[in-house]
């Protein structure tokens, strides 16, 4: 994994995830992946942009999530690019859903667990403060303190 100074190239955000630094910098993630030693390295390689720096990147799906996420160092912009997304977020123990379809976007305010169901084929962008992002399992329970109480329930 390294940060690419300079890009010129057009990048699949699919595959290559950009990140957003301080003075406005956007480097490209070359060698990304979703694997423990590679976000350490990347975890490493940003810190220096603290809770400022942002990573973009798009997802392409189909179903329900599996797992929730949270990003305590700022808000997480989610768009809809195609198809149909609901994305859920446990606030104070209630969930909060909100349907997007093209073009449409939602924020996840900093620290709250949230999870994203595509309906059928999807696509989004995500705009994430990662400094110190969480993940858990997506179970019957809801992430957190809310353990044992009902989970969301699906929308149809």
């Amino acid at each position: 994994m390294r940060l690419v100074n300079n890009a010129r190239d057009a990048i699949d955000l699919r595959t290559t995830p950009v990140h957003l630094g301080l003075g406005s910098s956007a480097k490209p993630v070359e060698g990304f992946a979703w694997d423990p030693e590679v976000l350490q390295a990347y975890s490493a390689a940003v810190a220096p942009d603290g809770a400022e720096g942002r990573m973009v990147t798009i997802f392409d799906g189909d179903g329900p999530g599996d797992h929730w996420e949270r990003h305590p160092a700022g808000d997480e912009l989610v768009v809809c690019l195609s198809g149909s997304v609901t994305v859920t977020r446990d606030l104070d123990g209630v969930p909060d859903r909100v349907l997007l379809g093209p073009g449409e976007a939602t924020i996840n305010p900093a620290g709250a667990w949230h999870a994203v169901d595509m309906r059928g084929p999807a696509s989004i962008l995500t705009i994430t403060a990662g400094l110190g992002t969480e993940h858990r399992p997506r179970t019957d329970t809801r992430p957190g303190e809310h353990a044992g109480t009902p989970g969301p329930e699906e929308t149809p």
